[in-house]
């Protein structure tokens, strides 16, 4: 009897964490509830591991993610439709949502190493880190209306406050494949680099960030996060508290030591 890998497996190299997407001849699709259970899990365990200070989300194989199941529709099975429509909204919450949600609510800076194809989920899924990186190869699409449906992943929120509303719609409602210059032109992603520089690239932008002080990343990505909707009195408010907590590390004090002494400071996560 032979068992399924996870749908990720996770490398630690010192305070980052590279976590790939393991279904290369499904072109990392995610198909079932276990794959969704897998990326909750994973981000639950991360986010509660002071050791960590960034997360690489790549794919293995020739692709990223190619997003959902397409044979899984077709027979009912999955992370998608099922038999009547409460049991597929129900299906949607309990699976794909709840993956979506792990990743929202993580508090360790993201970077998504592009490495192929990010299609539909696989798009969104890259969209939901903080930084991406492509490689030159890359193709991406927001394709959900190619096959008669909707972002049902959240997507219609995220892509948007990553490129505009204008140029959401225009990418949601033709189903259209981009490449990874033009995503770069539209600030849909930062970086793009040559298929063989893309992981050691994308890890080198993690180490860089890890290197600084673990509770001030956090607090600095949260803030990122709550100031894309919250108001600005509000995002103030929560500055100062947030602000207030930092000045009251550890690694603040060795931060402010460091540079009065003229030396690299020495980061415990305190």
């Amino acid at each position: 009897m032979t068992t399924t890998p996870p749908f990720l497996t996770v490398e630690r190299r010192g305070r980052v964490a590279i976590l790939t997407m393991n279904r290369p001849e499904a072109l990392n699709a995610i198909g079932t509830l276990d794959d969704c259970d897998t990326i909750v899990d994973t981000f639950f365990a991360l986010g509660n591991d002071r050791q960590v200070s960034a997360i690489v989300l790549t794919g293995a194989g020739r692709a990223f993610s190619s997003g959902g199941n397409i044979k899984g529709m077709q027979t009912r099975q999955g992370i998608g439709v099922l038999d009547q429509p409460d049991s597929t909204r129900a299906n949607y919450r309990r699976g794909v949502q709840r993956a979506v949600r792990a990743m929202l609510d993580c508090e360790i800076p993201m970077i998504a190493a592009i490495n192929g194809h990010a299609i539909g989920l696989g798009l969104d899924l890259a969209c939901l880190c903080d930084i991406r990186v492509a490689a030159d190869s890359a193709k991406m699409a927001a394709s959900f209306i190619k096959v008669g449906i909707v972002p049902g992943d959240g997507g219609a929120w995220t892509l948007q406050r990553i490129v505009g509303y204008s140029l959401a719609a225009e990418l949601f409602l033709t189903g259209r494949k981009f490449d990874a210059a033009y995503a770069q032109s539209i600030g849909l992603v930062g970086t793009v680099v040559p298929a063989d520089d893309l992981l050691p690239t994308a890890i080198g932008i993690a180490e860089e960030i890890a290197a600084n002080p673990p509770r001030a990343l956090r607090l600095t990505k949260k803030l990122l996060r709550e100031a894309q909707h919250g108001r600005a009195h509000d995002v103030l408010e929560l500055s100062a508290a947030f602000q207030a907590i930092a000045h009251e590390t550890r690694d603040h004090a060795e931060a402010v030591a460091a540079i009065l002494d003229k030396r690299a400071p020495r980061f415990t996560g305190e």
